[in-house]
């Protein structure tokens, strides 16, 4: 059963906006990177349109994922492709699809473990992520080549 609350401020009205852009990553090489600044650079002025929102990535790509998580130190994105590498090896010999390379199947299955979208509060006209958080691009492939992101933006339109 499905309940729909619709709620309305009485003396307000806030309208609505939204945006979508799909744009093209540069190629990375295998690991994590952040790439908080380079999604920024092709939506800031977009998303200073919203005061409260929400802010969705996408990535189109089955052997690549995203993920949230600290943007300080980079040793922690050297310990998660460690990690990774050791808990989703490759040459296991149960895989079957391996045509494509001996990185591949792991690649899919690491994206499928940490998922292909997120989904990020917008306060002010800027994502609202903590403040050692950053958005990583996790290349799972020897030679993944350049990667498409699409954004999508929805919220209440910014009053300046």
């Amino acid at each position: 059963m499905w309940i729909l609350y619709i709620t309305r401020q009485a003396k307000t009205h806030e309208f609505m906006t939204s945006f979508q852009k799909e744009f093209t990553l540069k190629a990375y090489s295998r690991g994590f990177h952040l790439i908080t600044k380079e999604i920024m650079q092709e939506v800031k002025q977009e998303l200073s349109s919203i005061d409260i929102g929400v802010f969705h990535v996408f990535i189109q790509h089955t052997s690549a994922s995203l993920t949230i998580n600290e943007n300080a130190d980079p040793s922690v994105r050297v310990d998660f492709e460690s990690h990774f590498n050791d808990s989703v090896p490759e040459h296991a010999p149960y895989y079957t699809h391996t045509i494509e390379g001996s990185d591949d199947m792991p690649a899919h299955l690491k994206a499928s473990t940490l998922g292909s979208s997120l989904s990020i509060p917008i306060s002010h006209g800027e994502l609202n992520l903590g403040t050692w958080q950053g958005i990583y691009l996790c290349e799972h492939r020897d030679n993944g080549g350049r990667r498409t992101i699409v954004v999508t933006a929805l919220g209440t339109l910014s009053k300046h």
